[in-house]
């Protein structure tokens, strides 16, 4: 409701809204934010609650409401969550020369490349901050008015109803019938400075006749802007890109920078434009696929050379080590099944899991090699070595999936987060479980040989391994000596552990901190200011800061012992609120 100060948005919308939405089904918080000329009105609903029911129960309540202020605009619905953020930021700057307004291009902005942008399968909408739209804009000269005794109320009045396309009924002519219309919409300056405001006859029968031309200024312009936008000290347009639910961010990114260059090279150019893209929330779903890409690697590989290490037979290394790709090719079949997609979290649960997988091949293939070095021949060996170990394997491979159960039923954020990890992780293991007890005793019949191995032998690892077997032989002998001894032991780990646990136990939080290439700032300035004064503002902060992304021919920072900046941008909104901020620019 532009214009309305928040206390009159308050009583005459907001009130009313809330009263409407009180007590709607699933609801656990109602918030409002009012400020000079629009509110936002938040509900927050239970986790669990069916959102498309809840929204037509919003929409329904808010329909039952009636009579709102003449000039307040109809509420609008919008849900909340990851997918309404913007995957992509544009800023749309004039080329050198180009001296129109930035902001008279909202038009162009809107036709244009919003048009463009929103035609990408997977984008939803966009949005643009800083333009302008066109209007017809009418500037009332007061004394004019008073002489010719009119109101403002009157010429608003006068205006609206010629305003106007009405039925005029119909007309029969021979065997067709005809409808009429009254065209009465106003298309161009002519047609108002041409509507009669006054038509009198004086007593010599003369009409005089009274129209806007006489009282107003009638012209095509543009809307004051209701915010500035500005971008390494120019004037800006900022346009984003809000993906579809469940669209590939990847894939919708990709077309975007096709758009793009389309835009910069065939279209833009000829209108004195450029847009820059400044934010792309690929870049870190893509450092952060590649970083767990490359620990999958590196974990696999690490424990193929430590079980080599240890094994000293390539036969068993290549045997045990088949089970990783099967098990990590099993999950992502599972999560495919499940509707689970492959993100960050998802890929650690896999990068988790790769050195448990080899967890109960090791066990197997160790039973299996020992009865062979007695004396069995290898299929024997690979029958008994399996059944034998198999209940305790599949035991050990069930109590690590059961610790994820109640993350996979957790209906709260935390469940929400970590079901992806858990899926992972729990389809790996049990697949490994799978490949120990059928693939794994398949492969050691047919690739291991009925003759005894000869190890390498490696003194150093050699000489540790026996001292370190021959510590926990003797804690074996100590613990089974009597039951005193036992209990001591026993009770001495436990203290310790515990002792040892809370001492080191790190502080909690719920999610990690991380670190973002962005500096961001909120900046309260005196209730008041217009956005004139708040460009002055900006202005004069960007001159203590100009050096650090301003350039010289040789595409460098003027004074390396500074910090560069780039991306630097300063937001004000009608109303008096005003952000800025900036990137680092990284070093190569």
């Amino acid at each position: 409701w532009y214009g309305a100060s928040p206390y009159e948005m308050e009583r005459e919308i907001v009130n009313r809204q809330e009263e409407a939405l009180q007590g709607i089904e699933g609801a656990k918080k109602i918030t409002a934010n009012t400020r000079e000329g629009r509110s936002v009105i938040s509900v927050e609903f239970d986790v669990g609650s069916d959102m498309d029911k809840s929204l037509l129960l919003v929409s329904n309540r808010l329909n039952q409401i009636e009579d709102y202020p003449e000039d307040a605009g109809e509420p609008t619905l919008d849900t909340a969550g990851l997918d309404d953020n913007a995957i992509a930021w544009f800023i749309l700057s004039k080329t050198e020369g180009n001296e129109r307004n930035i902001a008279a291009y909202g038009d162009i902005v809107e036709d244009l490349i919003q048009d463009r942008i929103e035609r990408i399968p997977g984008v939803a909408r966009t949005n643009a901050y800083g333009s302008s739209e066109t209007e017809l804009r009418i500037t009332i000269d007061p004394e004019k008015m008073a002489y010719y005794g009119l109101t403002v109320a009157k010429v608003v009045d006068m205006i609206r109803n010629e305003n106007s396309s009405i039925s005029a009924g119909d007309v029969e002519e021979g065997k067709r019938k005809y409808v009429v219309r009254a065209e009465g919409e106003i298309k161009s300056e002519k047609q108002v400075n041409a509507l009669v405001l006054i038509s009198e006859q004086d007593y010599k029968g003369r009409y005089g006749r009274v129209t806007i031309s006489d009282i107003a200024k009638v012209e095509f312009t543009f809307k004051e802007p209701r915010a500035i936008i500005r971008y390494l000290g120019q004037s800006s347009i900022a346009i984003n890109a809000v993906r579809q639910s469940g669209a590939n961010v990847i894939d919708v990114m990709k077309d975007i920078k096709l758009t793009m260059e389309d835009l910069n090279k065939n279209t833009l150019p000829e209108l004195g434009l450029k847009i820059e893209q400044v934010y792309d929330e690929t870049i870190y779903i893509d450092s952060a696929i590649d970083l767990v890409q490359q620990n999958i690697w590196m974990g696999g590989v690490l424990a193929i050379l430590i079980l080599l290490l240890f094994l000293r037979s390539w036969q068993s290394t290549v045997i045990i080590a088949l089970t990783i790709p099967i098990s990590v090719v099993a999950a992502f079949v599972a999560m495919a099944l499940l509707g689970k997609t492959i993100n960050v979290i998802s890929l650690a649960g896999i990068a988790f899991s790769v050195g448990m997988v080899v967890d109960a091949a090791i066990v197997v293939l160790e039973n299996i090699y020992r009865l062979k070095e007695k004396g069995e021949d290898t299929k024997t060996a690979a029958l008994k070595g399996t059944t034998q170990v198999w209940q305790a394997v599949m035991v050990s491979s069930f109590t690590t999936v059961l610790v994820f159960i109640p993350i996979l039923i957790m209906e709260l954020e935390a469940g929400q987060l970590l079901q992806d990890i858990a899926v992972a992780i729990s389809v790996s293991v049990i697949m490994s479980l799978i490949v120990s007890a059928t693939v794994l005793p398949a492969l050691a019949s047919w690739i291991l040989s009925n003759k005894k191995n000869t190890f390498y032998k490696i003194r150093f690892l050699d000489s540790l391994a026996s001292k370190v077997a021959k510590l926990i032989l003797g804690y074996v002998n100590l613990a089974v000596l009597s039951k005193k001894a036992s209990m001591i032991l026993v009770s001495s780990l436990i203290f310790l552990t515990v002792i040892v646990s809370y001492t080191l136990l790190p502080k909690m939080e719920y999610l990690p901190e991380g670190n973002r290439n962005l500096i961001f700032g909120v900046m309260l300035p005196p209730p008041g200011y217009n956005l004139k004064t708040l460009t002055d503002i900006a202005e004069s902060v960007e001159g203590k800061v100009k050096h650090l992304w301003e350039v010289n021919s040789s595409n460098k920072i003027k004074n390396d012992a500074e910090p560069k900046i780039k991306n630097y941008f300063f937001v004000a909104i009608a109303g008096g609120r005003t952000l800025f901020g900036a990137s680092a620019v990284e070093e190569t």
